[in-house]
């Protein structure tokens, strides 16, 4: 029973992976990002209410995160047209990202990323993106993901700076 939330985590790294020989926006690309969206919840819901949460479940969620982000942006980036702000908007929150990382690894001597309540809403805003980028305009969707990311970056900047230990999975700042 312990090990179900890192199975599913695995599962959705594998589901990841897919998305690199899968036809965007087809009913199997669909299929699985649904399956990914859904895991993406379920495994941190059951870890947490099985009291199963654990180190290594907390750096495969990480994984599967940067996984599935990585092989979304290879398969999907050539298919949307950001505007040049938008563009300058997502290289400001990288760079914002990048300080918090070397801050952490500075302070930790370890590659950290939060699970906020701030990040988790980007997760949330990045996944919706991609559905409503199909059927609304794509510049509210991309500004509001823009602006999500941008707070929960900084948040976590706030929180490697001014915390003294490490806390993977503290709420944030915005969230008490």
């Amino acid at each position: 029973m312990k090990n179900i939330p890192n199975i599913i985590t695995i599962i959705r790294i594998f589901l990841s992976i897919t998305f690199v020989f899968i036809k965007p926006y087809s009913i199997t690309f669909c299929i699985i990002y649904v399956l990914c969206g859904i895991s993406y919840i379920l495994d941190g819901y059951i870890a947490r209410n099985t009291n199963t949460t654990s180190k290594i479940g907390s750096i495969l969620d990480t994984l599967s995160d940067i996984t599935m982000v990585a092989m979304l942006s290879v398969v999907l980036l050539p298919t949307i047209r950001f505007p040049i702000r938008i563009i300058s908007w997502i290289i400001l929150i990288l760079i914002i990202r990048i300080i918090g990382i070397i801050i952490a690894f500075y302070k930790y001597h370890k590659f950290v990323i939060l699970h906020t309540y701030s990040n988790k809403l980007t997760g949330l805003a990045l996944f919706l993106a991609i559905i409503f980028l199909k059927c609304t305009s794509s510049l509210i969707v991309m500004s509001l993901v823009c602006i999500i990311t941008t707070l929960a970056s900084i948040e976590e900047i706030v929180i490697h700076s001014t915390k003294k230990d490490l806390d993977r999975d503290i709420r944030g700042i915005f969230f008490k």
